[in-house]
């Protein structure tokens, strides 16, 4: 497959091995991707956690369609439109942990929109919800 791998003088579309999911994750084959400020970093030639460096395939979040499920999956299908956020997928192909995944709705969401906000949904989730504690009835500006 190709993916858009980090080179000593830059980025550049290699041919890599397709990844193969363990039973927790779905692979997936990608139509979309999401650009942020991590990945800008890594292609760059930095370090985001353990990701960066030469060989290293960039892309956090993405979209597309799932083509293999592992074992231990739950709720998702082969065939489901989905959103996830990973490592290495900016490339035809991607994984993700079924716990980063999340269906595309069928109504009015293209690939590309969807690409872009894994990220920012569990950032939003764990600010308002997990950390800020927010309840049904609260309001938030």
């Amino acid at each position: 497959m190709k993916a858009v791998t980090v080179v000593e003088s830059g980025v550049q579309i290699e041919d890599v091995d397709i990844p193969l999911p363990n039973d927790s994750e779905v692979l997936v084959k990608v139509h979309a991707c999401g650009l942020n400020r991590a990945d800008l970093i890594v292609a760059d030639g930095g370090a985001l956690g353990t990701a960066g460096g030469p060989g290293t395939i960039v892309g956090m979040e993405f979209s597309g369609e799932i083509i293999k499920c592992g074992e231990h999956v739950k709720n998702l299908s082969i065939g489901d439109r989905v959103m996830c956020s990973g490592a290495s997928v900016w490339a035809e192909y991607a994984t993700a942990d079924y716990g980063r995944v999340i269906k595309i709705p069928d109504i009015n969401m293209d690939f590309a929109k969807a690409s872009t906000l894994p990220i920012a949904l569990a950032t939003m989730h764990n600010a308002i919800v997990t950390i800020g504690n927010f309840t049904k009835g609260q309001t938030i500006l």
